[in-house]
């Protein structure tokens, strides 16, 4: 047998990524304790590129930093700059703001979020 066709399939692109933002989910919405007012410095490997510096009091600051930190942010990204509270009451305009594999993921694996999403509706 031709060992170029006997490799295992690559994954696709969508698997990919909803695996890398599945690992960096917290357990429970509880472990997102982030602040809720005031101004929030993300570091550069969660802002690479463009604004670092947030005012979460302003509604568009405050979406385009949930937007970053869930698009770029690790594991512990997520629990120190997310806030349980602030995503839940974004969730319904913030889960069209995000990518597909964003979205799923994160209503996979909070249903309350889709709930949320639903109720707003």
């Amino acid at each position: 047998m031709d060992p170029q066709h006997s490799r295992s399939p690559e994954p696709a692109t969508a698997d990919v990524l909803r695996a890398r933002y599945a690992g960096r989910l917290p357990s429970r919405l509880d472990e997102l304790t982030g602040p809720v007012h005031g101004q929030v410095e993300l570091p550069l490997h969660v802002a690479w590129s463009g604004l670092r510096a947030y005012d979460l009091d302003r509604p568009r600051q405050r979406m385009s930093l949930y937007r970053t930190v869930l698009a770029e942010g690790q594991h512990r990204d997520l629990a120190t700059f997310l806030n349980r509270d602030l995503l839940a009451s974004q969730w319904p305009v913030l889960r069209t703001l995000v990518s597909r594999h964003i979205r799923d993921v994160w209503e996979d694996a909070f249903p309350e979020l889709a709930h949320e999403a639903s109720a707003a509706a």
